[in-house]
């Protein structure tokens, strides 16, 4: 569509004009809050003032403060920049608002610490196009800004953003051709937590009817730890951690009082257990108010029972923080013993993962008990709690190899994203598919990836039976697809029980 007419849409804040791109619309940069500064700094989202005449959305809007991205690559800066942090895109077929074709919002993850949606990975072209469906894009306040529990701010900050955005998606996606009565989040690693949290918000109810999380983490913090590490972020800015204080450092600076703290976390083991090792001082905070309780107990308690959900992680999650780390193959025997006494679940969970995993290396165990508790258990439980609720959860695995440096990489964390947007250079992806060339094998899991996830959006069906305790029916994705019983069984056997519970202040 090329026509001027199709090009503009109103907004209930005032008229847009995207580009004409390849078959599509786009539609990049449109605030859907006020920008969160001045007064507005560590508050809840405000709604968007008016503007008169159309607005040009040709540019991503900037991303929030935050820190480089991992492995110190900054963070690409997107044009125009300024302090308008909360912004969408929109990728549409047509701006037909008889249309009314499935939306799916895409929340990115970065612990909660990083991520913008004018990432290049997140190009979300191949998808609305391979699946006729409407892609909505977002921003989210992360880092201090989004997610550390301040005196005089509102807790989860960057989640309160999420349920604004999709606030604007129902009021506004039928003029861009989506239908607001068929809404599905979808999200990786941080961004699937922040799918589950919105499951179990009050806010969120009734904004999106399906669920996509890619990789949970386990972690959620108390009130009382998330207090805690907040008095450290407030030292290495030299301030208390309160609105009144922090709001006279400008948000660009503020990034490096957690990197700082990051860099000391380890150290702080006796007081913050489990987070100290993350090295990632932030997460969704169980206050009780904005998250009532974590998405395992929402979800078993039957918040979800009327959304539909999808879930899974990727075989091998956390090798690739050893490969950042330059770790693969050089974890000692005393590594792997400090991370199984505090990640492996029970008190002799150390001597169960040893049993269980008979000859493994150091490297090995200290990769899959982190894997399992970071990622993999937790993404399991999501789709247990779901059942117990009443609702439906289907159930996947990713375990086709990255193709870089001769498959060592496996079935890493994040190797599903280039996977389903088909940008196999950008971001992530540039590592993954290092000096391989796509091979016909990623694009055959592409077309798998996005033919699954638009047709749950759909229909609520991604191809395979729902999950249940019985069957444990999994849809594994790899060269061939198959659906077989969970395949992390031993890991399942050993987590059976364990309560992933908000992490406590030990002291």
């Amino acid at each position: 569509m090329t026509s001027a007419e199709g090009l503009e849409v109103r907004t209930a804040a005032g008229a847009v004009r995207g580009r004409a791109e390849d078959g599509l619309v786009v539609f990049r940069g449109i605030p859907f809050a006020e920008p969160p500064v001045g007064e507005a700094r560590f508050q809840a989202p405000r709604p968007v003032r008016s503007w008169e005449g159309t607005r040009e959305a040709y540019a991503f809007g900037p991303p929030p403060p935050q820190e480089p991205a991992f492995g110190d690559q900054a963070v690409a800066q997107p044009t125009p920049t300024g302090d308008d942090w909360l912004t969408v895109n929109v990728w549409t077929p047509a701006t037909d608002p008889a249309a009314r074709r499935p939306v799916m919002v895409w929340i990115y993850g970065g612990a909660y610490k990083l991520g913008h949606s004018g990432s290049p990975g997140y190009d979300a072209q191949h998808l609305a196009r391979a699946g006729d469906v409407v892609v909505v894009t977002l921003n989210y306040r992360v880092g201090v800004e989004g997610f550390a529990l301040l005196e005089g701010a509102p807790a989860n900050r960057g989640l309160l953003d999420q349920v604004a955005a999709l606030e604007w998606v129902r009021d506004n996606i039928t003029a861009f051709g989506g239908d607001p009565g068929q809404v599905t989040v979808f999200g990786e690693s941080a961004g699937a937590g922040s799918v589950s949290s919105l499951l179990a918000m009050p806010a969120a109810r009734g904004l999106f009817g399906r669920a996509v999380a890619q990789s949970v983490p386990g972690p959620y913090f108390s009130a009382e730890l998330a207090r805690d590490i907040a008095v450290e972020i407030g030292k290495e800015a030299g301030l208390t951690p309160s609105v009144a204080a922090l709001s006279a450092v400008d948000p660009r600076e503020l990034p490096s009082a957690g990197m700082r703290l990051s860099a000391r976390m380890r150290s702080c083991e006796d007081r913050w257990g489990q987070a100290a090792p993350t090295v990632t001082p932030f997460a969704p905070v169980v206050d009780g108010e904005v998250l009532p309780c974590t998405p395992w107990e929402a979800l078993a308690a039957g918040a979800g029972r009327d959304v539909e959900l999808l879930v899974g992680h990727n075989r091998d999650e956390y090798r690739l923080f050893l490969a950042l780390g330059e770790q693969l193959g050089r974890i000692t025997e005393e590594q792997a013993s400090a991370a199984l006494r505090i990640f492996a679940p029970g008190p002799d969970g150390e001597r169960a993962y040893r049993e269980a995993f008979p000859g493994a290396t150091p490297t090995e165990l200290y990769e899959r008990v982190q894997t399992d508790w970071l990622f993999n258990m937790p993404s399991l439980r999501l789709a247990q709690a779901q059942t117990a609720g009443g609702g439906r959860a289907h159930l996947y695995e990713l375990t086709w190899s990255a193709p870089a440096f001769g498959g060592a990489l496996g079935a890493c964390h994040g190797l599903d994203i280039p996977l389903l947007f088909g940008t196999y250079d950008a971001d992530l992806g540039a590592l993954l598919f290092a000096g391989t060339g796509v091979p016909d094998e990623a694009r055959a899991l592409t077309a798998r990836f996005q033919s699954v996830w638009t047709g749950f959006a759909r229909t609520g069906d991604p191809g395979w039976p729902a999950y249940d305790d019985e069957r444990r029916a999994t849809q594994v994705l790899d060269v061939t697809p198959e659906v077989r019983p969970y395949p992390e069984e031993v890991a399942r056997r050993l987590w059976e029980g364990y309560d992933f519970a908000p992490l406590p202040l030990l002291k």
